[in-house]
């Protein structure tokens, strides 16, 4: 298990290294501007929020104006006249209703923008993450990849819609609150900002300390969600072999940390406000003193507008104004941690965003074509029985490896009709090999041909899994891949859809290095069954025309038909139809293959990598299905992974790999006479562990 071995090592290196983080540089522009993308939106918030803002501080400073000039005066009189208290007021209601509608607008306009960002932010991270290659999903859980899809654009969400937005709405309140002061009393102002300083002091403390374990949080979240989604997938494996204690175990001491570092950071987070609010109201009985006192004995009192006198109304307007200063303040510093908790899911979704993508630099692309009898290719807008791969200026083509078919006029095609034959002479001769340059639009038909030369691989560089891997499959073949476990039989298949880049050597598809061609269009061409099954919530109909999303009903059923699964397909309550949930749980796992090789079939590829495809289906069924696959196989380049040497008896070449390396090469009959490895392990002296 050598290569897995490798893939074990990557993992707990990247985990280590992923662990010193804590939020990444430019976090915070980076998520600002998926909210820009509202600027229209965002400056009517902001208007809001100022009218707000304005609206809280007018009415503080109008009670002054009420108290001191409309309510003094009437105070003995025995017919008061209160027209003007009651227009006041009046207008006072009128502000606070300005101050209702620019909320209202202001929410409205938060949960477009709230939601708008989370389907963004979710878009890319998916769209990201289909470009990113297999090594990614190997080297991370997929229940932390799972977690940043949900945990963590939760927190953006509260972040966007409640933290950004309260702290706007406490800072745009603070900076009315203390103009309004400064016009009501400059002393009493710097009196309030002196103690206000202090509670900034204690603040900052506790807001520091929490930051910390928010972002621990997150990540203890992310590890929790992957060990459940893990442990629910492996459930049966742990009920087996009575790990549940053990599993018990390893889920408390994830847990216990996420608990640690959840609770921590809330009781920082909560402690807050109690603090500040108490506080202020300290504040508020110092500023109501040393007010009163001012008062009594008639004390200077400057402002913004001049020099003016403390009166009852200036009093009772700077208490109200210095509680609109001073709660923004604990407002603030406990939307501060929610904002860092934000920070620490938008850290690990910008880390997703930031994996570099799978590289691909390949510029043949695959087509459907129509081939004339004198060898001409000419595309075709629709799906027929023959491909071609169109070869741009300056790609090279192998000719040696396989017949070469160009195409774009009928003189291009006799010319590259005559080339064919010569290398086909040449490689009779045992001539060497040629190489061409195809022309703009040029096409070479695809035929299958595939020639792995001296390929070295290393999942870790510096540590070599494959060593010197020589194949060529010829067109139409069937070549086997024999092997203990950990061999490097999946690497060598997994290498030639490029799952994974080799170290060195080369790969060649119909003459064309792999390389050279475009990644979808490679993978198109190859239909793979694994021996893990993967199907997906829909019908049976739709996990096999996944295959090839165009296909028709009828193809669909054709495709079943030849993987023997029409009949228990038929038999389900819905047939066809019945809906699959859970990875087809309530399948057998052998139904699960038959309709992964469905699925396959319905594809139609020029070349089939089969991976243990009968390995979970029993041996009668195996015997039916093996005549499917066989009609499958016929006339299309197949790479199998067997265990049961019975089920590739028949291949045209058989590899056997050791560590690596490929210690046997040829077909059955050949290998049983060479009495090596091979012989052993089909006559039972040697067993495939």
């Amino acid at each position: 298990m050598a290569q897995q071995n490798e893939k074990m090592t990557a993992t707990s290196q990247k985990r280590s290294r992923g662990r010193g983080r804590d939020i990444r540089p430019g976090t915070l522009k980076r998520l600002l501007g998926y909210v820009s993308q509202y600027r229209f939106r965002l400056i009517l918030v902001g208007i809001c929020l100022i009218v707000i803002a304005v609206a809280q501080a007018l009415s503080s400073l109008a009670l002054q104006t009420m108290i001191d000039n409309y309510i003094m005066p009437l105070v003995g009189k025995s017919h008061p006249d209160w027209g003007p208290l009651i227009r006041l007021l009046c207008g006072l209601g009128a502000i606070y209703a300005c101050a209702v509608i620019a909320s209202l607008v202001s929410q409205q306009l938060l949960v477009v923008i709230e939601q708008g960002t989370l389907k963004k932010v979710r878009d890319d991270m998916y769209t990201h993450m289909q470009r990113l290659p297999i090594a990614y999903f190997d080297r991370n859980e997929h229940g932390d990849i799972m977690s940043r899809y949900t945990n963590d654009t939760d927190t953006l969400r509260q972040a966007i819609s409640q933290s950004l937005p309260q702290m706007a709405s406490s800072l745009l309140t603070m900076t009315a609150a203390f103009i309004s002061m400064c016009w009501l009393s400059l002393p009493l102002t710097l009196l309030t900002l002196v103690l206000t300083f202090g509670i900034l002091a204690i603040t900052r403390i506790i807001v520091s300390r929490s930051g910390h374990y928010f972002v621990k949080q997150q990540k203890d979240l992310g590890a929790v969600n992957a060990f459940v989604e893990e442990a629910v997938n492996g459930e049966k494996v742990i009920k087996v072999f009575t790990h549940e204690d053990a599993t018990k175990k390893k889920f408390r001491a994830l847990n216990n940390s996420l608990f640690t570092a959840s609770s921590t950071a809330n009781a920082y987070g909560n402690i807050v406000m109690p603090i500040i609010n108490n506080l202020g109201y300290l504040i508020y009985v110092i500023i109501a003193l040393v007010g009163g006192a001012s008062l009594i004995a008639g004390l200077a009192n400057p402002t913004l507008h001049g020099m003016a006198s403390i009166t009852v109304g200036t009093i009772v307007s700077f208490l109200t104004l210095s509680r609109s200063f001073i709660n923004p303040i604990g407002q603030v510093s406990q939307q501060f941690t929610m904002i860092m908790m934000a920070l620490a899911g938008a850290s690990r979704i910008f880390q997703l965003l930031d994996e570099p993508v799978e590289e691909d630099h390949g510029t043949v692309t695959l087509v459907n074509a129509h081939i004339a009898k004198d060898g001409t290719i000419t595309p075709a807008d629709h799906r027929t029985d023959d491909w071609a791969w169109r070869v741009p200026i300056g790609v090279k083509v192998n000719t040696h490896d396989a017949e070469l078919s160009v195409a774009k006029d009928a003189g291009r095609a006799a010319m590259a009709q005559s080339v064919a034959n010569a290398d086909a002479i040449a490689d009779l001769i045992g001539s060497a090999p040629r190489t061409s340059k195809q022309q703009a639009g040029a096409y070479t038909r695809l035929l299958g041909d595939i020639r792995l030369d001296h390929v070295n691989f290393s999942y870790v560089p510096g540590r070599q899994i494959l060593h010197d891997i020589s194949i060529h499959a010829h067109p139409g073949e069937k070549v086997a891949l024999v092997g203990a476990t950990g061999a490097g039989k999946t690497t060598i298949t997994n290498l030639v859809n490029r799952f994974y880049d080799i170290d060195s050597g080369s790969i060649t598809y119909d003459g064309i290095n792999i390389r050279d061609i475009a990644k979808p269009d490679l993978r198109r061409s190859m239909g793979i069954v694994l021996q893990d099954v993967n199907l997906f919530t829909g019908t049976v109909m739709d996990n096999i025309r996944y295959g090839r999303l165009d296909a028709t009903d009828e193809e669909c059923i054709a495709a079943a038909k030849l993987a023997n699964a029409d009949d228990f397909i038929r038999m389900l309550p819905d047939g066809y139809e019945t809906v699959l949930s859970g990875n087809g749980e309530d399948l057998s796992q052998g139904q699960r293959q038959l309709i992964s090789i469905a699925r396959a079939a319905v594809a139609d590829p020029p070349v089939m990598i089969l991976d243990e495809a009968t390995s979970s289906i029993d041996t009668r069924t195996e015997q039916i299905v093996q005549q499917g696959m066989d009609q499958l196989m016929k006339g299309r380049t197949v790479f199998v992974i067997a265990h049961r040497l019975s089920t590739i008896r028949n291949s045209d070449q058989i590899c056997v790999i050791d560590h690596g390396r490929i210690t046997e090469h040829g077909d059955h009959d050949q290998l049983m006479d060479l009495r090596g490895e091979y012989y052993q392990l089909y006559t039972g002296a040697l067993e495939l562990e």
